[in-house]
């Protein structure tokens, strides 16, 4: 009966340990001061972000359009090259 009543206590014991552990993952830090440094927060009207909000449009296009034909032939080129290299393996 000894090894039993060891093996209990070792439990309670890993139980307590484990419990505690766990114990300050949850707590929470939002009762925690904020820094003296940190900048206020705004607070939002309605509490949603402006997702509707678009940026302006630009003057110009990122990417010219004689670039962005290069760059399509490119990847054509890339796709096919990687077909045919995939149907090769596959023979």
């Amino acid at each position: 009966m000894p090894i039993d009543r060891k093996n209990r206590g070792l439990a309670a014991a890993v139980l307590l340990a484990s419990s505690l552990a766990l114990g300050g993952c949850s707590s929470t830090i939002a009762d925690m001061a904020m820094p003296a440094d940190a900048p206020a927060r705004q607070k939002d009207a309605n509490g949603y972000l402006p997702v509707h909000d678009l940026p302006p449009d630009r003057a110009d296009p990122t990417i010219k359009p004689a670039d962005q034909a290069k760059i399509e032939q490119e990847l054509i080129a890339a796709r096919e090259h990687q077909a045919s290299t995939a149907a090769q393996a596959g023979k």
